[in-house]
């Protein structure tokens, strides 16, 4: 997905609203609106509708190098089209596309799956190339996973079905974790309590990036039995904000409200002692006194001293780090994977702590992605003794 600045071709146009809200659109070459797809950005909330904008644009820029057009295009152009892009597909899927670039991971080939099939069902709706959306009809078997999000799962019988979405392969079970001992040096080298409480959160909360850099002061609730009623030992809310100076936005998206001048609601996340710790030092010793924003993470330098910090700050911060401390590349979702292992690890196995714990949306992802069997484990050398008729 290219997010440069685009002459001559489609391309995507990030709008700000007049209440700081941030919505994304599809121009045309010249500069028109592209009609359709505009249509069907505005029915998508703002984080879905800047990842299907920007994978939809690659999409409609390849519908004219094939000689098609979202009114002609057939079924089996899209299963090419996915081909190009990186799915397996039997057959010719056409010219060399997207020359010099690597192609779709899996999981954004399913993205790249679901914003077809919204972008044309939704054209068919207004009478557009109904036959293609027709296709897109189909229905599966639910999975446990599937029953497991739904209220009535245990009833249901189907489920939406797509069918250019690839065939799902079982992630990897060892994440890429940070380097050994990162934390340790992290902290030593940093000189801000700012950047010390960065490291620090990440490793002891598992947060993501844009959970920690959406954070307001509002949402910590850093004390016994809090007034939000809703855990008695130190915590966090995590909420989704539409309007964060920083454009930062959560992922999993909980109802919250604010009764009382108290936010309820949101993703909870237990604190550690040494997160309260490090929110204090950085509290009492850098926050900017006059902040009106109400943010966590500000810059503490420069022309954007006291604004709200952003997560590419955060990332970049992370990066340099790493390799001027010689301990290779460190990102922060690194962090998470530590944590969802460690976690999962010191439950037995029990995916379930796991899951809430981190703030995943299913247990079964937590299974897949981190559940492992140490293979010198007593226990396990013991089980495969006993196949082998050896003593343990």
């Amino acid at each position: 997905m290219s997010r440069g600045t685009v002459i001559g071709d489609l391309r995507v146009q990030e709008i700000r609203r007049r209440d700081g809200r941030i919505a994304y659109t599809i121009m045309e070459p010249g500069g028109p609106v592209h009609v359709v797809a505009d249509s069907f950005l505005r029915v998508c909330d703002v984080g879905t509708a800047r990842t299907y904008a920007y994978l939809l644009v690659d999409h409609l820029r390849w519908l004219p190098y094939e000689g098609l057009s979202p009114e002609t295009v057939t079924f089996y152009d899209l299963q090419r089209y996915m081909g190009a892009v990186g799915a397996e597909f039997s057959g010719p899927f056409g010219q060399p596309w997207r020359e010099g670039k690597k192609p779709y991971r899996q999981s954004t080939l399913g993205t790249a799956a679901a914003a077809l099939k919204g972008f044309y069902v939704h054209q068919g709706k207004l009478g557009i190339n109904e036959a293609v959306a027709g296709e897109f009809g189909g229905t599966r078997l639910p999975t446990k996973a599937d029953r497991n999000r739904a209220l009535l799962g245990h009833v249901q019988r189907e489920m939406p079905a797509n069918k250019l979405r690839p065939k799902r392969v079982v992630r990897r079970r060892h994440p890429k974790l940070p380097p050994e001992g990162a934390r340790e040096v992290l902290l030593e080298d940093f000189k801000t309590a700012r950047d010390r409480m960065v490291v620090t959160w990440l490793d002891d909360g598992g947060f993501r990036i844009g959970e920690l850099a959406g954070m307001h002061v509002i949402d910590l609730h850093l004390r016994q039995n809090a007034s939000c009623g809703e855990c008695s030992s130190a915590h966090v809310h995590i909420c989704h904000r539409e309007t964060n100076v920083n454009r930062s936005r959560v992922k999993t998206k909980q109802d919250w409200v604010i009764q009382d001048g108290v936010v309820q609601g949101g993703t909870i996340r237990r604190a550690s002692p040494a997160m309260v710790h490090t929110y204090f030092e950085y509290m009492t010793t850098e926050y900017p006194p006059d902040a009106t924003h109400g943010m966590l993470l500000v810059n503490l330098c420069g022309p954007t001293a006291g604004l709200p910090w952003s997560t590419d700050s955060a990332r970049r911060l992370l990066k340099r780090a790493g390799y001027r401390l010689e301990l290779g590349l460190v990102k922060p979702h690194m962090f998470r994977h530590q944590f969802g292992s460690a976690v999962l690890d010191a439950a037995d196995g029990n995916a379930m702590i796991a899951r809430d714990a981190g703030g995943w949306a299913s247990a079964q992802t937590v299974e897949e992605v981190y559940g492992h069997t140490d293979i010198h484990d007593p226990a396990f050398v013991t089980a495969l003794n006993t196949v082998w008729g050896e003593p343990s």
